[in-house]
């Protein structure tokens, strides 16, 4: 595996920090010296890259991220990317796409976020709008899941609503975790998988530098809206 650092960032100037994000996940495994079941990591053993980006020209960024995503993404099994804020998903989804259409392969996106992203996009889609923007690309909304979204848009739900775009909640996880993760596992079998990952989807009280708080309802049995 591969490890691609994209300090791309496009979200309203709200998101400039994460330009560094990259640089100090990678930093923190310093820290860290075995896993769980004892092996011992050294980072220097990682295969490192990164995708040098001017921040101020969008459409640039947007063409250098792409273009070497889908050559990492034709080279490699599986790939890390680390951003960046989550605007950098619609090029590399718009690559990951164009590579599994290419292979003749069914890809499949699943998407772990407090929000689903879904604002209808500008020309250089923001962080608020990429997966939008993707859908509107050719990526099939039946092929993607988002996990975890809450506090959505109205425009955004009458989207999700509209493309039947599948959604495991906050609530299903907590009500029944092994069968929100089987209806994971079962949505990404026999495809192509990209996860992307937002760090707001974990509450600040595990993650203190997102700020994007839980509200679990408690329910008596799981919603499983899977669109």
């Amino acid at each position: 595996m591969i490890v691609v650092k994209v300090p791309g960032i496009n979200g309203l100037n709200k998101t400039a920090g994460c330009r560094n994000a990259g640089n100090s996940i990678l930093k923190s495994l310093n820290d860290i010296w075995t896993n769980e079941s004892g092996k011992e990591i050294d980072i220097s053993e990682i295969s490192l890259e990164e995708i040098h980006v001017d921040n101020e020209n969008l459409e640039e960024q947007e063409k250098l991220i792409y273009e070497n995503a889908r050559d990492v993404i034709e080279m490699q099994d599986k790939v890390l990317f680390l951003g960046g804020d989550h605007s950098i998903s619609y090029s590399i989804g718009k690559a990951f796409l164009d590579y599994c259409k290419e292979k003749d392969k069914e890809g499949c996106l699943i998407v772990f976020d407090a929000h689903a992203d879904c604002m209808k996009p500008g020309k250089n889609p923001n962080h608020e709008e990429w997966l939008r923007g993707l859908v509107e690309e050719g990526f099939n909304p039946k092929n993607i899941l988002l996990v975890g979204s809450r506090n959505n848009d109205v425009e955004e739900n009458e989207f999700l609503k509209e493309k039947k775009i599948s959604r495991v909640s906050v609530n299903d996880i907590n009500n029944n975790i092994e069968e929100a993760a089987d209806i994971i596992t079962e949505f990404a079998s026999g495809k192509e998988l990209y996860v992307s990952f937002d760090i707001d989807v974990i509450d600040p009280v595990f993650a203190p530098a997102t700020g994007y708080k839980l509200s679990l309802i408690h329910i008596s049995e799981p919603t499983r809206p899977l669109y």
